[in-house]
């Protein structure tokens, strides 16, 4: 009979055997003296009385820093504890107690299977590692790759991390328009096209589990798509789905949705609250990588808008002087020489078209992927394409007009005084201008006189006025509204004080082109 047996009786051998926990006692060498049957069933064979411990359950590897916890805790004199690595797929987590029994050293081991608990561990460490990587090259990689190969290699990163390692077969992420409250499809895998082109909101009713994620921002597991009432089906004959929203400090930007396909193979199991986590884990890292790469798309875009910008600063009023100085030639050869008044009319069109052509490839240059837009929401559908004239001669102002007012979409041209402005509306052909903004004092004229002057070319004169406040020795203010003209703009003024007023001065109206010489 063992020493167990000789010393454990009745209700206490009872309990042992019936722990779910795998229990045996070991001497001083780590033979098994004892071990109920939990034990035995992790051993190689049944017959595990008198056999080294270590080669009972098949040479398992010790983890951690203590090549032994049973010779530890005789050592010590106190419990230790060890992880051990059973085979390839399980996990053994020990405790060595020591004891004596007859005055004989023993060692009381318990041990636990813990293989879930440690797969899981190391799932969701390998998971937080794949999202750490999704978006991470070397500075000498980024620099090869445009910003559309980024954003294909963090799709296709996020795509083999959810197949391989997650096990998701069907995935879907949305980002969410924080303007529009639109759901924009950024990739799918396995979803049924329809889905895909589905057009979702962040609401909580009628735009499925997806619209209510990014509404409320919680995390949704669908356990049976066919009894659910908010699933709105992404994959054919999918069992279940899991959609949590991707938050970026506290802000949904998204949403992470997966599904179980049908397979006509397998039982059509579910998914579970471990799978959920997992997905929670991973979307942590995936609001982060798309974050990065947003910046990114906004750096570049923000560099390329500076950029082109400064071009077009720099040209814009040589330009300008090459307009009116070829208006002023045109104008002395019209009658007399029509060969150079059309080599003339030729200067100005390509004078024109390099403006326009700057703009064109400042549009190519800056990046447009990723759902994040240079100046969202900032251009006014009133102004794109209205031809502004500009009177002042002052330089900055000239170059403030077309910084400002180009941004919004305006095809700006300026003049340093008046005969120059009228020069050029003159030679405006069937375009005109749909607004003129002139400075009350000019230096061969005053505001209210070119108003007088443009009468004779045009048959309804679109002018604002500028002045500084107070400022108005030849009383043009007053002249121009007693003959009709309300709109003045007063120096300094506010950027949108000037968009507000060209916008009052564009609605309703047509642009005023000369009246035939």
């Amino acid at each position: 009979m063992s020493v167990a047996r000789s010393i454990l009786d009745g209700r206490e051998r009872e309990i042992l055997l019936l722990l779910p926990d795998g229990v045996a006692l070991l001497d001083a060498a780590n033979t098994i003296r004892w071990a109920n049957p939990r034990l035995v069933e992790w051993c190689t064979t049944p017959d595990v009385e008198g056999r080294d411990f270590y080669a009972a359950i098949g040479g398992p590897q010790v983890l951690g820093s203590d090549p032994c916890p049973f010779r530890a805790a005789l050592a010590g004199g106190r419990m230790t504890s060890a992880t051990l690595r059973v085979g390839d797929n399980r996990y053994l987590h020990v405790i060595a107690e020591p004891t004596a029994i007859e005055g004989v050293p023993y060692v009381l081991a318990t041990a636990r299977d813990v293989t879930e608990d440690i797969l899981e561990q190391q799932k969701r460490a390998a998971i937080h590692r794949a999202g750490q990587t999704l978006a991470d090259l070397a500075p000498d990689e980024l620099a090869d790759m445009s910003v559309e190969e980024r954003i294909e290699l963090l799709k296709s990163n996020i795509l083999h991390y959810s197949k391989d390692l997650l096990k998701f077969d069907v995935v879907e992420i949305r980002l969410l328009d924080q303007q529009t409250g639109r759901l924009e499809p950024l990739l799918a895998e396995g979803m049924e096209p329809e889905a895909q082109s589905r057009v979702l909101y962040a609401l909580p009713q009628d735009n499925g589990v997806t619209g209510y994620v990014a509404a409320t921002g919680k995390s949704y597991l669908c356990a049976d798509t066919t009894k659910d009432p908010l699933y709105l089906e992404g994959c054919k004959g999918a069992k279940s789905s899991l959609t949590v929203p991707l938050v970026l400090h506290d802000e949904v930007i998204g949403t992470f949705n997966v599904e179980s396909p049908f397979n006509p193979g397998a039982p059509r199991a579910g998914f579970t609250d471990t799978d959920l986590q997992f997905l929670e884990i991973f979307s942590r890292d995936v609001a982060v990588a798309l974050n990065t790469l947003e910046l990114l798309v906004a750096e570049k875009a923000s560099t390329a808008a500076e950029s082109v910008e400064a071009i077009h600063g720099a040209v814009a009023l040589p330009v300008d002087r090459i307009l009116s100085d070829a208006v002023s030639v045109m104008e002395r050869y019209i009658g007399h020489d029509h060969d150079v008044v059309e080599r003339l009319q030729r200067i100005l069109r390509n004078a024109r078209d390099i403006k326009q052509v700057i703009q064109k490839v400042g549009e190519k240059m800056t990046p447009t992927a990723a759902h994040a837009q240079l100046r969202q929401g900032e251009r006014r559908s009133t102004l794109g394409g209205r031809r502004i004239l500009v009177v002042d001669a002052d330089d900055q102002v000239r170059a403030a007009a077309h910084s400002l007012l180009e941004r919004y979409g305006c095809i700006v041209e300026t003049a340093r005084d008046g005969t120059e402005a009228c020069r050029l509306v003159r030679a405006s052909g069937d375009e005109g201008y749909d607004v003129i903004i002139a400075d009350i004092r000019l230096p061969d004229m005053s505001g209210y006189d070119l108003f007088v002057r443009l009468q004779e070319i045009l048959d309804q004169v679109p002018l604002v006025l500028m002045t500084g406040f107070g400022y108005d020795p030849g009383h043009s203010i007053v002249k121009a509204r007693q003959a009709g003209i309300e709109l003045v703009l007063f120096k300094p003024f506010r950027i949108d004080q000037l968009l507000d007023t060209v916008e009052r001065a564009v609605a309703g109206t047509k642009p005023c082109v000369a009246k035939p010489s």
